[in-house]
């Protein structure tokens, strides 16, 4: 279901809001609102990795934005630009905590007149945006729920083996990895990798899920169980995913190493360990983990809550959902029911 669709299949007002990276770079946020005029105030939503906004958009009978709309929220989704809506492009997460994720509050804040906002953040928009609170770049960020990784990526060890090993081989054919190649492989370097996934992936018949789960994660799949997905969705998710640059895995291999996020370009906005200094932030983090997840272990997320409740004792929480994974949280046929009012309630608190 495209975007355009949901909102008018619920009556929405939608809006796409330009705006400009701190580096130049053009993005925008699509404002979504329903029929009666919010009554709480923005939230802005972060997708990950080599996705879009709509990523929230699954065609289920109530989406996340459904659910946020009608629990009164003002609906901001971040195309920030490791988004397929843009053109690819050699992003790290710290041109996106730097350049993006501030400039996008920053316009929300502009356009509503808001003088806070929350937020729910995933996978690497999670981690971004994470590097940004704790830089203090976005102080107006009052709540913050994070799903599936923030501060302390792990990763299943097969993961890691293919990150150390895997890794400088794919480099030697490209410089981005594309699950779409499933649908339509452009060149040699992407029906060699496509025959690879075809060879070692017998999960499904969908070739963008078994693309998925080769660049992403472990498992069969990596990033959902099957059984969680409606068919509608499990075909969807064709055109949701495109191009990843392999940059982005140089670094996140790099945190990985460390145990916890750290900066690549030296930007002296941004501190080298993002674990060393503690948070600039006085947002309250509410952390989700799916128990499934084979993309980033539930690990990852109960690092980070140790390590901020260690700081502030008793104002984050942690929430491990069984039966779910990575982002079957959000596309799940019935996430409505399992997960969406827990964040919702966070959001609320």
């Amino acid at each position: 279901m495209a975007a355009s669709e949901s909102a008018s299949k619920k009556h929405y007002s939608e809006r796409v809001v330009p705006f400009t990276a701190g580096d130049g770079r053009e993005l925008n946020l699509i404002n979504v609102r329903g029929e009666t005029a919010p009554k709480k105030g923005p939230v802005i939503l972060v997708h990950g990795a080599g996705v879009r906004a709509n990523i929230f958009r699954a065609p289920v009978e109530e989406d996340f934005v459904d659910a946020l709309v009608d629990a009164g929220y003002d609906v901001w989704l971040e195309n920030w630009r490791a988004s397929i809506e843009f053109p690819p492009n050699l992003w790290t997460l710290d041109q996106a905590a730097l350049y993006d994720h501030p400039q996008a509050v920053k316009t929300i804040l502009n356009e509503t007149g808001a003088d806070t906002l929350k937020a729910v953040i995933h996978c690497q928009g999670s981690t971004s945006f994470t590097m940004s609170a704790m830089a203090g770049l976005v102080p107006e960020v009052t709540t913050i729920v994070s799903n599936a990784v923030s501060l302390n990526p792990v990763v299943p060890s097969w993961s890691t083996f293919k990150l150390n090993y895997f890794l400088p081989v794919v480099k030697m054919l490209t410089r981005y990895l594309n699950p779409h190649w499933g649908v339509e492989a452009p060149n040699f370097s992407a029906k060699l990798i496509t025959l690879f996934v075809n060879l070692t992936h017998h999960e499904c018949n969908n070739a963008v899920c078994k693309q998925v789960s080769f660049t992403y994660g472990s498992g069969f799949p990596a990033l959902w169980s099957h059984e969680n997905l409606n068919e509608k969705t499990h075909e969807w998710l064709k055109e949701e995913f495109a191009a990843v640059p392999l940059r982005f895995f140089d670094q996140i291999l790099r945190c990985i190493k460390r145990g916890n996020l750290v900066s690549v370009e030296g930007f002296k906005e941004l501190p080298a360990d993002f674990a060393e200094d503690g948070p600039k932030t006085d947002a309250r983090f509410a952390f989700f983990a799916g128990k499934n997840n084979l993309c980033f272990l539930p690990e990852s997320q109960e690092k980070a809550y140790s390590y901020f409740s260690e700081i502030r004792k008793d104002y984050h929480t942690l929430h491990v959902l069984p039966n779910y994974g990575h982002l079957d949280v959000f596309m799940g046929k019935n996430a409505a029911r399992d997960t969406f009012p827990l964040m919702i309630a966070e959001l609320d608190r």
